[in-house]
């Protein structure tokens, strides 16, 4: 599971209020290639919540994004666009769990795939 995906997931249990971002627990990270794009980054970057990729990211052992969403400025720069790109595209989480913030229930990942699907009694 890529962190652009990650970005995008909640915990959808009945009652919870406030089931973004997961956090993460990690049992294995894999990284691949992926072709470097900087106008989607470009175009990405205002629509991702940038604390919870930061805090996604360093859970994955990658520490070079900045704790604050970056300035447009910074988007000019290819250095911090590759660091960007690597953390949104290419670092996965293949196996592990996404757990909510809120009620602390568990969703598996296995091989790159979060099962997000709720029990009977969450719906």
């Amino acid at each position: 599971m890529r962190l652009l995906t990650h970005n995008m997931l909640s915990s959808n249990i009945k009652g919870v209020t406030n089931g973004f971002p997961l956090r993460i627990e990690v049992e294995k990270v894999i990284e691949k290639q992926v072709d470097f794009n900087p106008d989607f980054l470009k175009n990405m970057c205002p629509k991702i919540e940038w604390k919870a990729l930061a805090d996604a990211s360093r859970s994955l052992g990658y520490s070079e994004l900045p704790d604050e969403a970056p300035e447009s400025s910074l988007l000019e720069s290819e250095e911090f666009l590759k660091k960007f790109h690597h953390a949104l595209l290419e670092l996965q989480l293949e196996e592990g769990a996404l757990v909510c913030p809120e009620t602390g229930r568990k969703f598996p990942v296995n091989k790159g795939i979060p099962n997000m699907l709720l029990h009977e009694d969450e719906v």
